[in-house]
């Protein structure tokens, strides 16, 4: 007899008997009783992911920021309640290849499609500009959920672009086993968008991204919910390690290749940097209008280096 057969029989003695029995009852597996596969549960850690996530969603935990979405759109940006303008038109189009993929409505399924990084060859080419503006537009849609991840963990700068406070995050997650994602994740006043910040700076940054635990935390934050797209601002490849380690892992990359200014020969080392993604989609950035009619002349006033 398992424990809820046990369970359901002292309850119905107890009717019986006359005594007033909760009518539900929580069981917690204690070291050597039956766990979930049948198997003996000898007090083990818990899971990645009940220390990540827990039953429910980790947001309904998180602190909440205000984003200042009158600023957010002087700068440029995007935002949800503003007028209907030629950016937002154009991340349309940026996403929905994306999020075709994402929702298996492509050709080929991709594998890991919902971890979707921006990056870049080198600095200064807008990778920030167009990750923050792409998670917004797909926090958009009416059946998604979005984590922006700030993983340019050698220079972020998201919660600065979005006028946000220095939190713990990414690195603090990844090199303290006592903290939860809930207890780093920024809950924001834009509805189905959260933000994972890059954290506290570390000298081991490279190796933390290429360890176990990270791609544990890919493999949780990736698989836990059906509607939930991750994005990543990534650092720059060609320069940074963290971002080929981050590659390694993503089903779907945004490259952003300057116009004008990054050479065939940049964009092609860097291309040959990701050969075992299964998406990479080149995303020509700070074109002059009046060149392909609509596109990416937003992108001139994007802040450097990033």
């Amino acid at each position: 007899m398992n424990l809820i057969e046990q369970a359901a029989r002292r309850l119905e003695e107890l009717r019986r008997s006359g005594v007033e029995a909760p009518t539900t009852i929580q069981l917690r597996p204690e070291a050597g009783t039956v766990a979930r596969g049948g198997r003996p549960d000898r007090g083990r850690s818990p899971r990645i992911s009940d220390r990540l996530s827990g039953p429910d969603r980790p947001e309904t935990a998180a602190k909440l920021v205000e984003i200042d979405l009158q600023r957010l759109g002087a700068m440029g940006y995007l935002t949800p309640a503003g007028p209907r303008t030629q950016i937002e038109n154009e991340f349309r189009v940026i996403k929905r290849p994306l999020l075709r993929n994402v929702f298996d409505r492509a050709d080929a399924p991709v594998e890991r499609a919902n971890l979707i990084m921006v990056t870049s060859s080198l600095p200064g080419e807008g990778k920030t500009f167009v990750a923050i503006n792409l998670a917004i537009s797909m926090a958009m849609e009416l059946d998604t959920t979005v984590l922006l991840v700030d993983a340019d963990v050698s220079r972020p700068s998201v919660l600065q672009r979005l006028g946000v406070e220095p939190s713990p995050g990414l690195l603090d997650l990844l090199s303290d086993t006592s903290r939860g994602l809930s207890d780093v994740l920024l809950r924001t006043n834009i509805q189905h968008l959260s933000i994972l910040p890059a954290g506290t700076p570390d000298a081991r940054a490279t190796e933390m991204l290429a360890s176990v635990q990270m791609t544990r935390l890919l493999d949780d934050v990736s698989s836990r919910y059906s509607d939930r797209i991750i994005v990543f601002d990534a650092p720059p490849l060609l320069p940074s390690p963290e971002s080929r380690v981050l590659a390694s892992h993503m089903g779907q990359i945004v490259v952003l290749v300057e116009a004008e200014s990054t050479s065939y020969q940049t964009v092609a080392a860097t291309m040959a940097t990701l050969e075992g993604c299964p998406v990479v989609l080149p995303l020509l950035n700070k074109t002059n209008r009046t060149q392909v009619g609509t596109y990416y002349g937003y992108y001139a006033a994007e802040e450097k280096p990033t």
